[in-house]
C-alpha cells in the first residue's frame, strides 16, 4: 500500500481559569484549510485535570474539522455527478 498524501492537523490550547480552548488547522494538498474550535469546560466541583480538558475540547475541535471535510467533498461528489447526492455522515 502507498501513501498518496498526507495531512498534517496542528492543534493549540489555551486554558483560561475552568475552561480549555482547542483550536485545529488542517492544509489539504489543493492548499484549502480548514480551521476549528472546540472548548470544554470544567465543572467547579470536578478536579483539576489539564490533559481531561484538552481531550474534549480538542475532540471537538477534530469532530469540527471532519464535518467541514465531508461537506467539502459532498460538494465535490456534486458538482462531479451533477446531481445531489447522500449526505455523507460516516
Amino acid at each position: 500500500m502507498h501513501t498518496l498524501v498526507g495531512w498534517h492537523v496542528e492543534m493549540e490550547f489555551k486554558e483560561e481559569g475552568d475552561r480549555t480552548r482547542a483550536a485545529a488547522m488542517v492544509r489539504l494538498t489543493d492548499g484549502t484549510e480548514f480551521r476549528a474550535h472546540g472548548t470544554a469546560n470544567r465543572h467547579p466541583s470536578d478536579p483539576d485535570q489539564l490533559r481531561v480538558g484538552e481531550e474534549i475540547a480538542g475532540a471537538r475541535a477534530l469532530m469540527d474539522l471532519a464535518s467541514q471535510l465531508l461537506q467539502k467533498a459532498h460538494a465535490e461528489i456534486d458538482e462531479a455527478s451533477g446531481r445531489t447526492s447522500y449526505p455523507i455522515n460516516r
